[in-house]
C-alpha cells in the first residue's frame, strides 16, 4: 500500500526525499574536509546576512549539498510543512545575487513501532510514512562566500592582534624609606612586649 503511494508520487513528479539519503549526505560531508569547509562558509554567509533573524530559518535541516559548481554552491534545506521559513529571508538573499527555490515535497520516514500494525509485513521494521515538508534550495555565488570569508578573516586578525602598550600595566610599589621601616618595627617596643629589630 505504502509503496504504491510512493510510486504514484514519483510518477506524478513530486520530489521526495528519504531520511536514509539525508543521513548519507551528512555522513559524506563529515568524511570530506572540503565539503565540510564549504558548508561552514555557506552557513557563515547566512549568519552574516542575518537570515536567522527571520521566522523559522534557524530550524532548517540540510537535505542535500553542498553541490559545488564553477561559480555556485547549492544547498537544500527542509522544514516541516507547518514551519515554513519566512519568505522575507529568501528575499534578502536575492539582494545578494543568490537564487532561491521553494518546493512542496515529502520525506519518507519509518513509523515508530507501538503495535503490530506499525510493522511492514514480513519484517521487523516500521512502515514507511510520508511527511509533508518545505524544501528551500539556495544557490549562492562563490564570490559572495569568498567576500564574506575574507571579511571574517580580517576581523579575526584585528581581534587577535596583541595590543601594544609602552606603559607598565601594574603600578610598581614605591620604595619604602628605611627610616619609616625602622619606625614601623619599633611601634610595639619593649613596653608592649614587642621585639625591636
Amino acid at each position: 500500500m505504502c509503496l504504491i503511494t510512493i510510486n504514484k508520487c514519483i510518477e506524478a513528479g513530486y520530489p521526495m526525499y528519504d531520511i536514509v539519503d539525508v543521513i548519507n549526505n551528512i555522513n559524506d560531508i563529515y568524511n570530506s574536509n572540503t565539503a565540510f569547509a564549504v558548508l561552514k562558509d555557506f552557513e557563515r554567509v547566512l549568519d552574516e546576512l542575518d537570515i536567522y533573524v527571520y521566522k523559522n530559518w534557524k530550524d532548517g535541516e540540510l537535505v542535500d549539498g553542498p553541490k559545488i559548481d564553477r561559480h555556485w554552491v547549492t544547498c537544500s534545506f527542509m522544514w516541516k510543512k507547518k514551519d515554513m521559513p519566512d519568505p522575507m529571508g529568501g528575499k534578502r538573499l536575492l539582494d545578494y545575487d543568490c537564487k532561491i527555490k521553494y518546493k512542496d515535497s515529502y520525506i519518507i520516514k519509518p513509523r515508530n513501532i507501538k503495535d503490530p500494525d506499525d510493522l511492514r509485513p514480513g519484517t521487523k521494521k516500521g512502515k514507511l510514512d510520508r511527511h509533508p515538508i518545505w524544501i528551500v534550495e539556495i544557490q549562492m555565488p562563490k564570490q559572495l562566500i569568498l567576500d564574506i570569508y575574507s571579511g571574517y578573516q580580517e576581523t579575526e586578525e584585528v581581534q587577535t592582534e596583541p595590543a601594544v602598550d609602552n606603559e607598565p600595566t601594574e603600578a610598581s610599589p614605591e620604595p619604602v624609606d628605611q627610616e619609616i621601616a625602622d619606625q614601623g618595627a619599633d611601634v610595639g617596643g619593649e613596653e608592649a612586649g614587642g621585639v625591636t629589630i
